[in-house]
């Protein structure tokens, strides 16, 4: 993406196509090429020392990088404002090894309550098992934060728009909170994508992607993505302390400084160094590949996908045979001040992406809401969001089955709660297969 002004600013849809990608130096592909390698070769035996000693920049093994992989890492990075990325096998994976990458056992996270039903599997019970602790509080008020920070808190941790309460999580007072601890932010920005919101520009410290759903956005490609906003100073006063290992000799990798070497993209380094090359969460270069065809047209669908939900909203909030309906684009949504502020306006009105919640009218909603995913004609039931089509769940008996009532009740996910994610149909045969099943379901 060179330019003769080098102070000119691409535009997220530019970058979305361009960054980290030009045509093939050897064959002159304009595609960006599927490296399906295992590995590399080395020039020289002094060669293969400087790259396993990092000190040259260069691919070893697909395990660590390959040079599809990295066009997707640098494409991500540009469109979060972020220094630095890694790719890894899936959304899950993401999240793991950017908490891994500073946590050990006895370590503390507090998370939102409302995460997403495998985020609070993995942290309340997979981190657990690690011996590191999560408390989870209610992101309503940010305060719940400070109040549940411990000694040995290391992460904050929240989502942009939670999956599937579709709250609105205030990102720029906890990172205040966060960094007056000389603790970094964690934000999952699956839901909003980077084309809505860029949770670095609220002070977030690291962003987290399922890649999967919106940013692949074709229901067809597992993948995740962590990102570094370069901003945090582990080496702070309130932070050396705390994360010792981004500054002393890593026992993983030859005795090498993460943070003394890399500077403002050592995190990213520790955590493809020591996290994912050893517990080998790697993205494969097909599923980069692929992954990038979904991006390049991420700004067009995000735009569609918002536009289709308000419409969804707006008809169900008027439907005689709804009792409820949540989408912060709504203005009547008490998250909807919050969204105007930190999500990118479509049409005037907020971007809230593509998922909404309602209920059904019933006297037993609970079965009124699984007679109208059976009724729906052409909407999906599965377990997914951020696909080109519209899918329809029941996330009580299915994404979070595994939570007791306590825990549901915690997340905000109620008996009777269906679950959209409207795609980018034609809206008008949304609302006719939406409002059929409605009717048939009651």
């Amino acid at each position: 993406m060179a330019s003769s002004d080098q102070d000119h600013e691409y535009g997220f849809g530019t970058r979305a196509v361009h960054a980290g990608a030009t045509p093939d130096p050897v064959t002159g592909a304009r595609a960006t090429p599927i490296h399906q390698t295992t590995s590399f070769v080395f020039d020289s035996a002094e060669h293969a020392a400087s790259l396993f000693n990092l000190q040259t920049f260069g691919n070893v093994y697909s395990r660590i990088s390959n040079p599809t992989v990295a066009v997707l890492e640098e494409r991500v990075a540009s469109l979060e404002g972020g220094r630095a990325a890694l790719a890894c096998a899936t959304g899950m994976a993401a999240q793991m090894t950017a908490l891994l990458a500073i946590l050990k056992a006895g370590d503390h996270i507090v998370a939102a309550s409302t995460l997403y039903g495998g985020t609070v599997g993995q942290l309340g019970i997979g981190f657990s098992r690690l011996g590191i602790e999560t408390t989870f509080v209610d992101p309503q008020d940010p305060d719940n934060f400070r109040r549940a920070i411990r000694p040995s808190t290391r992460a904050l941790y929240g989502e942009t728009l939670g999956n599937p309460l579709v709250n609105v999580f205030d990102i720029e007072p906890v990172a205040q909170i966060a960094h007056e601890h000389g603790l970094p932010l964690v934000i999952d920005n699956t839901v909003a994508s980077p084309y809505l919101c860029t949770p670095f520009d609220f002070g977030a410290d690291i962003v987290v992607h399922s890649a999967t759903k919106y940013l692949g956005g074709h229901g067809t490609t597992m993948a995740g993505v962590l990102v570094e906003s370069g901003k945090f100073d582990w080496a702070g006063p309130l932070a050396r302390d705390k994360f010792p290992e981004m500054l002393e000799p890593s026992r993983a990798y030859h005795g090498v400084k993460f943070y003394e070497t890399f500077g403002d993209f050592g995190y990213t380094m520790k955590a493809r160094m020591e996290v994912n090359r050893t517990f080998g969460g790697s993205l494969s270069p097909l599923n980069a590949w692929l992954i990038l065809q979904g991006i390049e047209t991420l700004h067009l669908r995000m735009q569609a996908h918002c536009r289709n939900a308000l419409r969804v909203a707006q008809f169900l909030a008027e439907h005689p045979l709804v009792s409820w309906v949540n989408y912060p684009g709504l203005d009547s949504s008490p998250h909807y001040a919050l969204a105007k502020k930190q999500f990118r306006l479509i049409d005037g009105a907020p971007g809230a992406s593509g998922i909404l919640t309602f209920g059904i009218k019933a006297a037993d909603p609970a079965r009124a809401g699984e007679r109208f995913i059976d009724a729906c004609e052409f909407l999906s039931h599965l377990a997914n969001i951020g696909d080109a089509k519209t899918l329809v769940i029941h996330p009580a008996s299915t994404t979070h089955r595994q939570l007791d009532e306590a825990e549901l009740a915690r997340a905000g996910v109620r008996p009777d709660m269906i679950r959209l994610s409207v795609g980018i149909e034609d809206v008008e045969d949304i609302l006719w297969d939406i409002d059929q099943a409605l009717r048939r379901a009651t």
